[in-house]
Order: C-alpha cells, then sequence, then structure tokens
C-alpha cells in the first residue's frame, strides 16, 4: 500500500509552487509511457520464456 504521508513539504510551499511547463509536463509523460511499455514488454517476454532485452526498440 502505498504511503500518503511520506511528503513533507509544508502546504504553503505546495500551493505557492510554479505550475509545470507543457513541455516538462510531456517529457514526464514519454518517460512514464517508455516506462510502462518496457515492464509489458518483459512481462509478455516472461510469458514466452524469452530473454527481454530492454534496449530493443
Amino acid at each position: 500500500m502505498r504511503n500518503n504521508y511520506a511528503n513533507t513539504a509544508q502546504l504553503k510551499e505546495l500551493m505557492t509552487a510554479p505550475p509545470m511547463t507543457a513541455a516538462r509536463h510531456a517529457e514526464v509523460m514519454r518517460q512514464r509511457n517508455a516506462r510502462r511499455r518496457m515492464i509489458e514488454e518483459a512481462r509478455e517476454a516472461k510469458k514466452a520464456d524469452e530473454p527481454f532485452d530492454g534496449d530493443k526498440r
């Protein structure tokens, strides 16, 4: 289970932080999608009993 109390930032710090730029958001989403894709490929390779090569694309 995820610990919701791990972030020790004060509310004022969170509320006064500048919003994420569109470019940064796009970069974060690309990284998240790449990680998810790699995990899915590893799971599929495990089911098929194939060695997983994370660098193939």
